[in-house]
């Protein structure tokens, strides 16, 4: 059997907040869900992302603390060309979220910027450049 990605969870502590941000980024949520414990969204690939307050993860998982520190895991989206990588790194930031690397182009080939989620998860957008 081959192994594939089908859910991503995001554990969150102010689901208004963090879907904000993620609507933002141009993940469709469903509307009316900002006051959920629960949420699921499916990405263009069929991947389901989904978010949790921290009280549903605690509902099956009694031990479980938030983590500190640095983030914990990095979602990347590819955003199909260079100019949408710094136009939605560019937007998100005027809307108030955390820039944490501006846009630059890689030396493996790609445009690539780096966010942080309102729970501080690390969110990267990237582009191939075009080769010459």
């Amino acid at each position: 059997m081959a192994l594939t990605l089908g859910f991503i969870g995001i554990v969150t502590s102010d689901m208004a907040a963090s879907l904000a941000f993620y609507r933002a980024l141009g993940i469709s949520v469903p509307a009316g869900s900002d006051d959920a414990s629960h949420v699921e969204a499916r990405l263009g690939d069929d991947t389901v992302i989904a978010w949790d307050t921290v009280d549903v993860i605690r509902g099956f998982d009694a031990d479980y603390t938030v983590p500190v520190g640095d983030h914990r895991i990095a979602l990347a989206f590819d955003m199909g060309a260079p100019s949408e990588v710094d136009r939605v790194y560019r937007d998100l930031v005027a809307a108030g979220h955390r820039g944490r690397v501006e846009p630059w182009n890689a030396h493996w080939g790609q445009r690539y910027a780096t966010l942080r989620d309102p729970d501080g998860n690390s969110v990267d957008l990237y582009a191939w450049l075009p080769t010459t």
